[in-house]
């Protein structure tokens, strides 16, 4: 059963590509050649026109010609009632809009217009090609894995970014329209592209092998601790007989991930059956990398957790300071810390403020010292100190 979201309306624009058609001064300028969108969406065409002499006295899209002059305006085509829209410039411009989109829409469109001249009529030809599109998830599974794929019958225009839903929650947004489940489940399945939504489909696959890792990314502080978490699943009859952590690249080395470099400040936590913690901590910069779960001899080809262990720096913008001026000092870190933090500010050792960043507008001499910064929750762990100097500027 397809869904639909109501309300939903998904407008293709397109103003890049430029094809001009004409004849001794007659001439019609699309701004594509062809369009490939989605059933229930709205269309837009667009086109400019020119001609050597008179005034222009009628205006109109048509896909259909039953003879000679016997042209079917859209507007008057039972097939487009109340979903066609015409719009004119003061340039000769001249756009047809088509809501709620139908496959029986896909033609080719063209634009005629006719002036008071003798002879005065001409079309651009060849038009504009509309390719009207259901959107579908076609089923792709082996033995490890199901393959989702958001599938249309033409490659949808303007490069399009694909949602794709669990039992209605997002559970990916992204350029690909494929996305892959690694286990069994008999939970429902959707994509959706600007609220246009595909059909939904239940996978009912096997018990794969498969490592789900709590975060792909972490971001935290130099000498906090830091729990890298994943659940595993594997096929009945398999008995789980050893479970390691290692960084990527550095698998021969895992005996040594609880010693050399690591020496006691890694500890494995978890039920050693479907879920496992690696905690490590006094992290140091380092300790940056891909870390990645095996278990048995069954090593996962799936993206880790990449660890990021970043110190914090206090930034003054701009770098030269002048009295009067609007100074920010921000607490700057190489990554992006999880969990949206609030920042403490320190001026000459003491607590001064507690925001994102610290503004001084205007700045003045008073505003001169030593600054410095932590996150609320860590602030045994400061950044360095950064002296402000402020300059008095004299007429």
């Amino acid at each position: 059963m397809g869904l639909r979201t109501a309300g939903s309306v998904l407008v293709v624009f397109l103003w890049s590509v430029t094809v001009v058609l004409s004849q001794k001064g007659w001439s019609v300028t699309y701004t594509t050649q062809s369009i490939c969108t989605l059933k229930g969406s709205t269309v837009e065409m667009s086109c400019s026109y020119t001609y050597p002499s008179g005034t222009v006295t009628t205006t109109f899209w048509f896909t259909k010609k039953y003879a000679v002059e016997n042209y079917v305006n859209l507007r008057n085509d039972s097939n487009y009632k109340g979903r066609v829209t015409y719009r004119s410039d003061k340039m000769n411009g001249h756009n047809l809009t088509i809501t709620d989109l139908r496959e029986s829409d896909s033609a080719m469109y063209k634009f005629r217009f006719i002036t008071d001249q003798t002879g005065g009529k001409y079309t651009g030809d060849p038009g504009v090609t509309l390719s009207v599109a259901d959107l579908q998830v076609k089923v792709t599974t082996t033995w490890w894995s199901t393959t989702l794929t958001c599938s249309t019958t033409c490659t949808l225009t303007g490069n399009p970014t694909y949602t794709w839903y669990r039992n209605s929650k997002i559970v990916q947004d992204d350029s690909s329209p494929s996305y892959t489940v690694y286990f069994k489940t008999e939970d429902s399945f959707y994509c959706a592209v600007k609220g246009i939504n595909s059909n939904a489909v239940s996978v009912e696959g096997h018990s794969y092998f498969h490592v789900t890792y709590t975060h792909q990314r972490i971001c935290t502080l130099k000498r906090s601790s830091v729990d890298i978490s994943c659940s595993y699943t594997y096929p009945s009859g398999h008995t789980v007989s050893e479970t390691i952590w290692y960084t990527k690249g550095k698998l021969n080395e895992v005996p040594q991930i609880l010693s050399l470099g690591y020496g006691g400040r890694v500890e494995y936590l978890g039920n050693m059956q479907s879920d496992s913690i690696l905690r490590i901590t006094d992290l140091r910069e380092e300790d940056s990398a891909e870390y990645k779960f095996r278990f048995t001899t069954w090593e996962p080809t799936f993206p880790g957790t990449t660890l990021t262990v970043t110190g914090l720096q206090v930034k003054v913008t701009p770098a030269t300071v002048t009295e009067g001026q609007k100074v920010t000092l921000t607490c700057s870190t190489t990554c992006t810390l999880g969990d949206n933090p609030t920042y403490v500010w320190y001026k000459n050792g003491h607590i001064t403020n507690q925001s994102t960043s610290l503004f001084l507008n205007p700045v003045s001499s008073e505003d001169a010292g030593r600054y410095s910064c932590s996150v609320e929750g860590h602030e045994d762990l400061p950044s360095a100190e950064e002296t402000l100097t402020v300059t008095c500027e004299y007429v």
